[in-house]
């Protein structure tokens, strides 16, 4: 809008997508395609290169020795430090309603891909830098599409003691959510603010903003300073990664709210971004 530009989304319905689209998307004459999600990677290495003259632009993977590819990454890896260390503390507030004597806390996603392991390594070591000996319960739905399977799967985690789960699943993560709420237990929302989808129930959301690499692509395209072969990245000092301000569930918990628990996450957000703290990253992933 802001560009006055003509736009066109192709969206896969299963993996089996990715390569028809690619294609179709570089065979239109568009200026600019835009390539989104580390799923898509092994497709885009693929036929990217029969297309040297359009420009491309991908989000969440790095295409190498490419001058027609414009990549962007974001470190997950530290907005899940701080959202397994909000889990680890939030687990022992016993004082509020649904949170019982386990430090136990979950993590449910949709498949397993590097990507995502960069999720959970960053989730585990902020949840062990709060308490070495947590124990945390780690699922897979198979699938991101599936908010039933989602929910069966939190569902049996709070049943083996859970009282918060990280969601890390897409739409598959709605059923997450609904669990927490049916359940009168916890959850932590994924890449938009999830905190209003079940208020008091969703601790805090882990915001990934993709829309800011998409527009940055954009304007780089229209004011002709696209970066062909380079990279941006996304970190916490970036402000395009961290976790929402908590404000839904203090609302909805008044004077229950752990006020601790936000402070020690802006503590520990400054140590990360002042490299006193750094956070692992799944090996290949960047």
């Amino acid at each position: 809008a802001d560009f006055d530009l003509e736009i066109k989304v192709l969206e896969a319905a299963s993996p089996a997508d990715f390569e028809p689209n690619i294609i179709s998307a570089s065979e239109g004459g568009y200026d600019l395609v835009i390539i989104l999600s580390g799923q898509q990677k092994e497709s885009a290495l693929k036929v990217i290169p029969e297309y040297p003259d359009q420009k491309y632009a991908t989000i969440d993977f790095v295409v190498p020795d490419a001058p027609n590819v414009y990549s962007s990454i974001f470190a997950v890896n530290e907005g899940s430090f701080l959202a397994g260390a909000a889990a680890a503390m939030f687990t022992t507030k016993t004082d509020i309603d649904g949170v019982n004597e386990e430090n136990t806390i979950g993590w449910i996603s949709g498949t397993e891909t590097p990507l995502i392991n960069d999720f959970y390594v960053g989730f585990e070591q902020g949840a062990k830098h709060i308490d070495p000996d947590i124990n945390i319960l780690q699922a897979f739905a198979g699938t991101f599409t599936d908010p039933l399977k989602g929910k069966e799967l939190a569902l049996t985690q709070y049943d083996q003691g859970a009282d918060i789960i990280m969601n890390v699943a897409s739409s598959t993560g709605i059923g997450i959510l609904e669990a927490a709420a049916e359940q009168k237990l916890f959850a932590i929302g994924v890449d938009l603010n999830q905190d209003d989808i079940q208020p008091g129930y969703i601790l805090t959301s882990m915001i990934k903003n993709v829309d800011k690499a998409a527009y940055l692509f954009v304007e780089s395209m229209v004011n002709d300073t696209y970066k062909g072969g380079e990279s941006l990245y996304f970190d916490l000092s970036s402000e395009a990664i961290g976790l929402t301000d908590f404000a839904v569930f203090k609302e909805h918990w008044g004077d229950k709210f752990p006020q601790d628990i936000l402070d020690k996450v802006e503590e520990l957000s400054q140590d990360i971004q002042s490299g006193e703290i750094k956070v692992e990253e799944f090996p290949g992933v960047r």
